[in-house]
């Protein structure tokens, strides 16, 4: 083993006896020397444990020095020929920076000002090129593929690559930003945009890392169920040192060191730099994301200095240089690379005369070519193969960069650097003449992109690497190879749509646990299906599924259960079905995107079924449902206990009475709000046949009830009508007169709405029809279709929007009650018929807790507020006097002084 060097500080001023002090070194030092730094760490191991049982008082750190982990000794050599790795490296940064500097010239007249960003795969280039050519497997017939989230705004390197290695054209790099004709290139990694090439949604900051983890996480499981064997992956996370104040960033990291997720790498390119200013001008961010992640239980690699260093830390005898190295801030370490040489030396080495007398043989280039780590191939190399191969930990790796290298005055370390995306023609001479690409001067105005001949050394070369670690990457999968077959709806839910017996009421929730029986049931289907929970097992019913299927966790059930007597018992197995999260909507989102694109990362269909409180989907993670939507996720997300009224003792925090709309702003999710647990039935099945069988890149928002009440059943025929927005379920009496109502209502308020047609019938002797329209979101879409189609089309027979076409031969105004705010319904407005009076009741408010009564009477959408519509609709038409609307406000005792409760 090599010697190690003499890396001992300097006396302290409180140490009483220097002399013993250096003897405990010394010794520590030979014992490295002579049996190994293993052997060293079991020692002071034991000894720590000694010391702590003795009550020496050892304050806790969980950082190291402000040094690299792997010292230069230990090394792994780097394999790869590093001068034609440079070459690449330097094209790459000349493509990356002409086609953002390219998109921002073209169109002057049209604002001239596409956007995008050079500073960040600056920064970056050197660690994307190690894992390019070295490291990052794609899928082949002996490896799944290991998956990588890029850094969002390092995208136009990643397309510089890409276009290297002929899978991208001038054109498509040309058109950077400009997707509308569809030859362009996203801005940052969309995989709806481009479907074939980005596997991950990652420029919404925090996204990235916490997605990553429950990913990892879901490989682990696909292994453990016996779905994939992904015992070769590997998931790298590329993530800036700006993001990780998101709290998504670190939020789940403690799930990664807890379930031991060796299969994960975090990369944090510490460029010091987030978008306005410097990430800890005042701190060093290394050193508290180092405790942050030392803290959690995650091995923790720091790549600080590049090798140019080596030999002036070697002569650091006295730990001067590591002291300075630790003292300076951030602050101060970004100006040094935003000016030069000389100020490196009056204000780095300047800070202590020994210091200076080690350089003062150095010229001012040689202190300026000081590297930093992340710059350095050889060093990213050992710190990549490091992260690779250790096991039994997540690893985080962090990496100091700086932020715009290779722009010079125009960027590099500047705060302005993440917002260049434009370079002045002095600028551009200067990148090109440092990093030497072969483009004349003449040419510089056009910024032409670069690309070596086929025949080359540096194009053999990439493509050699590429093929010897199975392919190019990022590259996406559309659709699985597997197929499956759904048995008929009759047969898989039979039970959900046949009445229920008397006395034997249950509410949605519970016919989705139903439906979610059946469906475990199927040989085929069944071991698909994934049931991901936030701590709300019986809240929804559901704790069968603990003994039935089982909770995964990879070491098993270790300890005995309190409930192991019980039926339903809390089990817990290594190929356990259910994924328990606890409570973490944002955790069991992140597990549902997993399963919900396995198709695409790990070609095999799994069944994501996520429950939570509805209130906390859409309003709490929307951010990762509009990602999921970029990732052409396929799944159901079941919002429990939805509507403003039907959760009556949670209060305004619990009570939701907007998800629905919300939900209708994703364009490939598909909304319902089904009342009945036969339309729940129909709406599932519909579901698995255009995700799992189809491969549809659609995903299922449900909202369900925790009321429980007696079901109808289907009637036959009414399936379409259910999955399209509306249909009849009850016709009003012919024996009412020439009055006539039609009455439209979802989800909770349904039955609200059919008890105000039987008062309609029994007190005012008008007649109503009911609709139930499990989807005011599907309607609502096909209706503007319809109106789309027909403005394009003025010469063609016009089109008739379902809505209309269901209401078209039934007579009357048209009420809507609905348990969430009156926009939910009124999207329908524009559709109905022609001079169709429309009236809309809704929850807009904030919600409260009483009884299910008191609170629909509180914000006007139950029974008596329906009815009271339709009376005063049939006046406003001159059909019945505005005296019998007076006269059910007195008989149903409405307060007409109360506040709206819009502001209750």
């Amino acid at each position: 083993m090599a010697a190690v060097p003499d890396q001992s500080p300097a006396p302290a001023a409180n140490d009483a006896d220097p002399q013993e002090t250096r003897e405990w070194l010394d010794a520590l030092q030979a014992l490295i020397t002579s049996e190994g730094r293993e052997r060293a760490h079991y020692l002071l191991e034991q000894l720590l444990d000694q010391a702590r049982q003795d009550g020496v008082d050892m304050p806790f750190s969980a950082n190291t020095a402000y040094v690299n982990t792997i010292p230069p000794d230990l090394e792994e050599r780097n394999p790869g020929n590093v001068e034609i790795e440079e070459r690449l490296r330097a094209y790459m940064r000349w493509n990356a920076m002409a086609m953002v500097v390219r998109a921002n010239r073209l169109h002057p007249a049209d604002g001239g000002d596409l956007g995008g960003h050079i500073a960040s795969f600056a920064s970056l280039a050197t660690m994307l090129g190690a894992g390019f050519n070295h490291f990052w497997h794609a899928p082949s017939e002996d490896h799944g593929g290991d998956l990588v989230y890029f850094q969002g705004h390092s995208a136009p390197g990643i397309y510089a690559r890409a276009y290297m290695e002929g899978r991208l054209s001038d054109e498509q790099l040309d058109n950077f930003r400009q997707e509308v004709d569809g030859k362009g290139l996203s801005s940052y990694p969309h995989p709806k945009l481009m479907p074939d090439f980005w596997q991950f949604s990652t420029v919404s900051m925090g996204l990235g890392p916490i997605m990553a983890i429950y990913q990892a996480r879901y490989l682990k499981y696909l292994h453990a169920r016996g779905i994939a064997d992904t015992s070769k992956r590997k998931v790298w996370v590329f993530c800036g040192d700006g993001e990780m104040d998101e709290p998504e960033s670190l939020g789940a990291i403690g799930l990664a060191a807890r379930e031991k997720l060796d299969n994960l790498v975090f990369v944090v390119n510490c460029n010091l730099q987030r978008l306005d200013g410097p990430v800890r001008g005042n701190g060093k961010i290394i050193q508290e994301l180092e405790a942050e992640f030392r803290g959690s239980g995650w091995n923790v690699i720091k790549l600080i200095w590049g090798a140019y260093w080596d030999p002036l830390l070697a002569r650091d005898k006295a730990g001067i240089l590591r002291q300075v190295m630790m003292d300076v801030l951030d602050g101060d370490y970004q100006a040094m690379k935003a000016n030069d040489g000389a100020f490196v030396r009056k204000h780095f080495f300047g800070r202590h005369p020994e210091l200076l007398e080690m350089v003062k043989n150095m010229s001012d280039e040689d202190i300026w070519r000081l590297n930093r780590g992340g710059h350095d191939p050889n060093k990213v190399y050992a710190a990549f193969h490091a992260a690779a191969t250790h096991q039994g930990q997540p690893t985080v790796l962090l990496v100091k960069t700086i932020k715009g290298y290779g722009l010079g005055q125009a960027a590099e370390a500047r705060n302005v650097a993440h917002q260049v995306k434009k370079l002045t023609d002095e600028d551009i001479r200067e990148f090109r003449d440092r990093f030497n690409i072969p483009v004349p001067d003449h040419e510089l105005p056009k910024l032409p992109f670069f690309k070596p001949a086929d025949d080359t050394p540096e194009m053999q070369y990439l493509h050699a690497r590429r093929k010897a670690l199975g392919g190019y990457l990022p590259q996406r999968r559309t659709k699985a190879d597997e197929q499956f077959t759904l048995p008929p709806l009759a047969e898989i839910f039979k039970p959900m749509l046949e009445a229920t017996a008397e006395g034997r009421e249950i509410s949605t929730t519970q016919s989705y646990v139903r439906c979610l029986n059946q469906l475990l049931r199927d040989k085929a289907l069944g071991p698909r299906v994934v049931p991901i929970l936030v701590d709300e097992t019986r809240t929804f019913g559901m704790e069968g599924l603990y003994r039935q299927i089982g909770i995964y966790a990879p070491e098993g059930q270790k300890y005995t259960p309190v409930d192991r007597s019980e039926v339903m018992y809390y089990r817990e197995d290594k190929s356990g079905q259910i994924l328990q999260e606890g409570i973490t909507e944002a955790g069991g989102m992140c597990s549902w995107i997993a399963a919900a694109t396995s198709y695409s990362h790990s070609n095999r269909i799994t069944i994501p079924f996520f429950i939570y409180y509805s209130m906390f989907g859409f309003q709490r993670i929307g951010d990762l449902i509009w990602a999921a939507g970029d990732m052409l996720a396929r799944g159901f997300l079941l919002g429990g206990t939805s509507g403003r009224t039907t959760l009556n003792g949670e209060g305004l925090q619990h009570e939701d009475g907007h998800s629905q709309l919300m939900a209708a702003n994703v364009p490939n999710c598909i909304s319902y709000d089904p009342s009945f647990a036969h339309e729940v039935a129909v709406i599932l099945h519909r579901g698995l046949q255009r995700m799992v069988v189809d491969q549809e890149n659609v995903f299922f928002y449900i909202t369900l009830l925790n009321e429980n009440y007696a079901q109808p059943g289907l009637k036959a025929g009414t399936e379409e009508q259910i999955l399209k927005g509306m249909y009849l379920c009850r016709e009003g009496s012919s024996k009412s007169g020439k009055l006539r109502v039609q009455l439209l209502g979802s989800g909770s308020i349904l039955r609200e709405v059919l008890a105000a047609a039987e008062l309609l019938e029994q007190d005012w002797g008008v007649a109503a029809d009911v609709w139930s329209c499990p989807s005011f979101n599907e309607l609502a879409r096909e209706g503007r279709d319809c109106e789309r189609w027909n403005l394009l089309h003025p010469k063609d027979k016009q089109r008739k929007s379902f809505v209309a076409q269901q209401l078209e031969s039934h007579a009357g105004p048209v009420i809507a009650s609905t348990d969430y705010v009156r926009m939910f319904a009124e999207q329908i407005r524009p559709f109905l018929p022609a001079d169709r009076n429309y009236r809309v009741l809704g929850t807009d408010g904030f919600g409260r807790s009483d009884t299910r009564t008191k609170l629909r009477r509180h914000f006007e959408v139950d029974r008596h507020f329906v009815v009271l519509a339709a009376l005063r609709s049939l006046a406003d038409e001159g059909k019945l006097d505005a005296s019998k609307a007076a006269e059910a406000i007195q008989r149903y005792g409405i307060d007409v002084e109360r506040i709206n409760p819009l502001l209750a």
